[in-house]
Parts: C-alpha cells; sequence; structure tokens
C-alpha cells in the first residue's frame, strides 16, 4: 500500500513535469523570434557581467579554504559571531564574500564549507539564511542610479537589504537551539590557537599551490557554465510567461480572489520579478500609478527574495550537500518580506519628502560592452576581493587582540 502511494506521487510529478517542458518547447517553437532575443541578452548578461565579476571569487574561495585561511579567520572572529548568529567566525568569510560579490556567492562557499566538513550541517543551515545577498554594485548600479535615475536613493535600497539579512540570521541563531556550535579551546593567547589551527588544516589537506589552483580553476568554471544555463533559461522563461496569453487570465483571477485593490501590471512585475529580479524590477520602475515607496519595497522584496533564477543557481551547490534546500528559500521570503518592511520605515524617517519626476527604465545596453570593459570589470573584481580579503583578516586581527586584552585582564 504504501509502494503504490510512493508509485502514484512519482508518477503525477513526472506527468507534471512533462507537460510543463512541452508547453516550454511548444512556445519556444511558436515564438522563435522572442526566444532567441531573451536567450541573447541573457548570454550577454552572463559573458559581460557575470563571468568578470564572479570567476575571481569562487577561484580565490576555493584556496583560501584549502590553505586554512578561514580556519585561521575563524577562530579570531568566534567571538564576534558566536554571540550574534550563534556560528563560527568561519562564517564571517562568506558573510563578506557575499555582500560585496553578490549572489550566489556566499551559498557557494558556504556548500563548499560543509562539503570539506569544516562547519556543521546546523551552521551551515544558519548561515545560509542570512549570506546570500545582492551585491552593492547591484544595488547602487543598476536599480538606484540606472532604473531610478537618483543614487541618493541608493540607502533606500541598500540598508534595508542587508539589514532583512541580518535579521533573518538572528531569527535563524535558534534553528535547533538545542544544538549549539562547539567552541575552539583557546589558548591564553588566540593568535597562538588560530596558527595551530592554520597549520592543523594545511597538514590534513596536504595539497600543494598548484593542485588547489587548478581544483579553484575547474570548480570555478564548472559553477560559471551553471550559473550561465541557468540565466539564459530563466531569460527564456520570463519572455516566454509575459507573451502568453494564459498569464494575463491567472492575474485576473488572482486580483478576483485578493482582499485589496490591485492593479494587473503590479502583479504581473511581481510574479515576473519572481523569477528573475532585474526584469521584474524594470517593470515595477515602469509602473506610472504607482507611488514611490511601493515600487521601492516591491524592489527591495524582489531583490531579498532573489527569484528562482537565483534560488536554481543555489540549489545547484546546496544538492552537493545534506542541507535543506526548502529552509533557504523559505529563509529568501523572510529576508525580502523584512527587507520590505524596513524600507517603509527608513522611507518614512527620511525618504518621505523626496520627489521624483523621471524614472529611467533602461539600464545601459549590454551589446555596448566591448573586451576592455571585459578586462576592466575583471580587475576591478580582482581588486575588490583583495580588498575583502584584507578587511576580513585586519577585522579578524583587531577581534583577536580585543580578545586577549580581556583575557588578561
Amino acid at each position: 500500500m504504501e509502494k503504490n502511494k510512493i508509485f502514484k506521487k512519482g508518477y503525477v510529478s513526472t506527468i507534471i513535469y512533462i507537460i510543463i517542458i512541452i508547453w516550454f518547447l511548444l512556445n519556444i517553437i511558436s515564438l522563435p523570434q522572442n526566444c532567441i532575443e531573451a536567450a541573447h541578452s541573457g548570454l550577454l548578461t552572463w559573458f559581460n557581467i557575470v563571468i568578470p565579476s564572479l570567476l575571481p571569487f569562487f577561484i580565490t574561495s576555493e584556496l583560501l579554504i584549502g590553505l586554512g585561511f578561514v580556519d585561521f579567520i575563524g577562530i579570531l572572529l568566534e567571538p564576534a559571531m558566536s554571540p550574534i548568529f550563534n556560528v563560527s567566525g568561519k562564517g564571517a568569510f562568506p558573510l563578506a564574500m557575499s555582500v560585496t560579490s553578490g549572489y550566489p556567492v556566499g551559498v557557494k562557499i558556504i556548500s563548499n564549507l560543509r562539503k570539506n566538513n569544516h562547519i556543521t550541517r546546523i551552521e551551515a543551515q544558519r548561515l545560509l539564511s542570512f549570506c546570500s545577498t545582492s551585491g552593492p554594485i547591484f544595488m547602487i548600479g543598476a536599480i538606484a542610479t540606472g532604473m531610478l535615475n537618483d543614487p541618493s536613493l541608493s540607502p533606500l535600497i541598500i540598508l534595508p537589504h542587508y539589514l532583512g539579512a541580518l535579521t533573518v540570521g538572528i531569527i535563524f541563531r535558534f534553528y535547533k537551539k538545542g544544538k549549539k556550535i562547539t567552541p575552539y579551546l583557546h589558548e591564553q593567547n588566540i593568535f597562538k590557537t588560530a596558527f595551530k589551527q592554520l597549520f592543523k588544516s594545511r597538514t590534513k589537506n596536504n595539497k600543494s599551490l598548484g593542485i588547489l589552483l587548478s581544483q579553484g580553476v575547474k570548480e570555478g568554471i564548472n559553477s560559471m557554465l551553471v550559473i550561465g544555463g541557468f540565466i539564459v533559461f530563466y531569460s527564456v522563461l520570463v519572455e516566454i510567461l509575459n507573451s502568453a496569453f494564459f498569464l494575463n487570465s491567472i492575474i485576473k483571477k488572482i486580483i478576483s480572489i485578493l482582499p485589496i485593490n490591485t492593479d494587473q501590471k503590479t502583479l504581473k512585475a511581481l510574479i515576473t520579478g519572481s523569477f528573475e529580479i532585474t526584469i521584474g524590477c524594470k517593470k515595477i520602475v515602469e509602473l506610472k500609478e504607482v507611488s514611490l515607496l511601493c515600487k521601492i519595497m516591491m524592489i527591495n522584496f524582489l531583490i531579498g527574495w532573489s527569484g528562482f533564477s537565483i534560488h536554481s543557481q543555489a540549489l545547484s551547490f546546496l544538492n552537493e550537500t545534506d542541507l535543506n534546500s526548502k529552509l533557504y528559500v523559505f529563509s529568501k521570503f523572510l529576508h525580502g518580506s523584512f527587507a520590505s518592511l524596513y524600507t517603509f520605515f527608513i522611507y518614512n524617517f527620511k525618504y518621505k519628502d523626496i520627489v521624483i519626476t523621471s524614472f529611467n527604465p533602461n539600464i545601459i545596453s549590454l551589446e555596448t560592452f566591448s573586451f576592455p570593459n571585459w578586462i576592466n570589470t575583471l580587475i576591478s573584481s580582482i581588486q575588490l576581493e583583495f580588498f575583502i580579503i584584507i578587511s576580513i583578516l585586519l577585522y579578524a586581527i583587531i577581534i583577536g587582540l580585543i580578545n586577549t586584552v580581556i583575557k588578561v585582564k
């Protein structure tokens, strides 16, 4: 009887998947030009923006984990991370990388830390809740400057986003609260403990720099290919959804059910953004009958939620671990909700008198990007990463010194 239930459940889901795939293929056949243009746009986004921006972070994170750097700073930063988020100091590394580089770097690093048993399953689950964020370049450059046409609104995008992430992190510190993270057994000198852990990690992972580099490049390129595939796929899917007649019918039915008055274009923009945030944010900016506050609240929800395109990229890494992907998606919904809530309060505190007369829903065309621009983006990404690593190291040293002084007293 139990086997029949499992069989029926698997049978129904398989049929549904087949129907969706056939529907997708039929739309590609019926809308070839639209789909080709959408795929071309997604491919350009991946090549011109994503590769030079994220590849250095992927490669370097593999190197730093293999060399024991994360274990070293983990001990020094534990006094700062443990009381707030109930995780070890190792969590500072994916947090800093995610905040500065954006999706999906944080999830990738956490997945690697978990696969190599540098962190426990519970700790990794807690980290996932707040170490998966957008980068400031996207929020300042693409949203505030490129779409809203007002860089002064950048804090109204950035602050709610990161405050939302930290709030979710504090909530998830109580996840499996009975399972506390085992602290390192510090000696009188925390730096001595940190260096011992560094050498211990290098002895355990006794691979040469050349092998670590080749593995890092291989992992980085494989990750970029997966991300590129999802970007192209969701670009085509969003185009199909926008062109499909039945989507408008579904939206009308949803509007009739909702207890509040909702515009059809607004709901369509939110649905589109739930799949791909950049396209959704552009559609929200184009809404004429919606106030600035509502626009930014919706935009910040979408950036925090991150969209199914980013979720698919993240899940491709999480599926290689024992982490709960459903809990991760739930944490992203919480992130978007808190970001939207913080937007309301910050707007009414500082921005309620601001008036914007014009919006710019168009970002610089990706087709105008050239190879020199690609190289410049790559160099900027490497410089940013170098700055982050040095900053993390300096911050860890400062925390270590404070901890040592307190112990001496």
